[in-house]
């Protein structure tokens, strides 16, 4: 079969083996990990920036919308493909292009792999401290499009504070840097704006970040306890006492139970839930946070205290935490999960609902997540076989995300919303908030070719939804 003008197009502008349109290969690009699917008109492999562009502009002219995709390790649905659209891959684009040590800056491309930056950067004593549980998979040019987060973004913050510059391809094919790699450049933070704006504002080909030291000394608690109340008002008195861990970690007992079933690392599988506390410094005051985290969890009644014993011991119980995701395939297949972020000191009244939403909608919810910002994970598990289970899983999903807003929460923390959530903007935002975030991506993208659909929602979908007032309970 002739190819299409636009995949003619394309193949004209790039090597002809880097334009797919094959059917069997547009359907591995037609979602990411989210649930929700599309429908491409071609796959691209760009290796350049010149190329990147060539595909923008060529999607333009043939009147398709086009989208960026990383390493599709999204759950929100943000690299599902308009249908019709062009994706633009830059798993190709993996090249980290200089590293200044004495800076702490490094140039990279935007298919480099989280985890390769910083073993890369390793040797000179840096890494890039974003860190999603998918850091061995997903894309540095990923974490910008969702300002990704991580276990260690409690105290380094999340990627929006570890990108300086950015090299982008505009939505009319025009090539620009946002921001720079001076502290405060001039003009407005146009790299602020870019920075999680899930590829609607263009495409970013080349990224500025900053590398952060490795920590002279680091100890890991692992601390479980017999209520999951306990365990979360454990989490706020830690950061009351002015404590604030490298990373503050949660599982439950469904996931401790699978994790441990896969790593044999001697998880408390008895216990209600279980906290992971990360503490970073010089040996002294490692030593004194220590002793203060454990007597707070001691007057919470903690059952055990177990401290890492060397970097070996330290490595399997993070391996834990990050692989809980794979994990849960040893109890369901499937699984569906929500990011909102609640106050911490709602923690134990959240989750105390998302475990009764899910036994109402006679599923199973396993709970793993950044506690010490109340970053929620919870995991709706699921077999897909099973009839009419997508709408109770779809369902409860909804009522976890309305009742984490009407708690003071917001609707994500490192996902992003892409498709999952858009159309639940308004339990946020009023009409005129999204006006204004419509109004800032027009700037960039006018005429709503790159990645649209996403994020938010259309004015008829606004009109379903009334904004939930701040601490009022759905």
């Amino acid at each position: 079969m002739a190819a299409s003008p636009l995949v003619s197009s394309l193949r004209a502008a790039l090597d002809p083996t880097r334009v797919r349109d094959a059917a069997s290969e547009l359907s591995l690009y037609r979602h990411d990990a989210s649930h929700l699917e599309g429908a491409a008109a071609a796959v691209c492999f760009p290796t350049s920036t010149d190329e990147v562009a060539a595909c923008v502009r060529i999607a333009r002219e043939h009147g398709v919308p086009f989208v960026a995709r990383g390493s599709g390790t999204g759950l929100a649905g943000g690299a599902v493909p308009p249908d019709g659209a062009v994706v633009i891959s830059l798993t190709k684009m993996n090249r980290v292009l200089s590293v200044d040590p004495v800076s702490r800056t490094a140039w990279v491309e935007p298919g480099v792999l989280n985890l390769d930056l910083s073993r890369s950067t390793a040797s000179d004593g840096l890494h890039f401290a974003p860190d999603p549980s998918s850091q061995q998979t997903c894309s540095i040019g990923g974490n910008v499009a969702n300002n990704s987060g991580g276990p260690h973004c409690l105290a380094d913050g999340v990627t929006t504070s570890h990108i300086l510059a950015l090299e982008v391809v505009l939505p009319d094919g025009a090539v620009t840097v946002l921001g720079g790699e001076d502290p405060e450049p001039d003009g407005y933070d146009l790299r602020g704006a870019f920075v999680g704006s899930e590829g609607m504002c263009g495409v970013a080909t080349a990224i500025c970040v900053k590398l952060t030291p490795n920590p002279p000394a680091t100890s890991l608690l692992l601390l479980d306890f017999a209520t999951v109340a306990d365990g979360a008002a454990t989490v706020s008195a830690i950061i009351a006492a002015g404590v604030v861990p490298a990373a503050l970690e949660m599982m439950d007992r469904l996931c401790l139970e699978a994790v441990e079933a896969y790593i044999g690392a001697g998880l408390p599988v008895d216990s209600a839930v279980a906290l992971l506390v990360e503490l970073v410094g010089p040996p002294a005051a490692i030593a004194a946070d220590t002793d203060l985290v454990t007597g707070i969890a001691r007057a919470h009644r903690v059952r055990t205290v177990r401290v890492a014993a060397d970097e070996a011991e330290r490595a399997l119980l993070w391996k834990g935490r990050k692989s809980a995701f794979g994990a849960i395939a040893r109890i369901k297949p499937n699984y569906y999960l929500h990011d909102t972020v609640v106050p911490r000191r709602v923690l134990p009244d959240v989750l105390a609902k998302v475990y009764e939403i899910a036994a109402a909608h006679e599923l199973l919810v396993l709970n793993v997540f950044h506690a010490g910002d109340g970053n929620l994970h919870p995991l709706l598990v699921y077999d897909a076989r099973e009839p009419g289970v997508m709408e109770r899983v779809e369902a409860a999903g909804r009522e976890i995300v309305s009742v984490s807003v009407a708690a003071g929460g917001v609707l994500s923390g490192e996902h992003g919303i892409g498709l999952e959530k858009r159309d639940l903007m308004p339990l946020m935002f009023s009409a005129v908030d999204m006006a204004a975030q419509d109004s800032l991506r027009s700037a960039f993208d006018p005429d709503r070719v790159s990645n649209p659909g996403k994020v938010l929602p259309s004015p008829a979908r606004c009109a379903d939804f009334q904004a939930v007032p701040a601490g009022a309970w759905i």
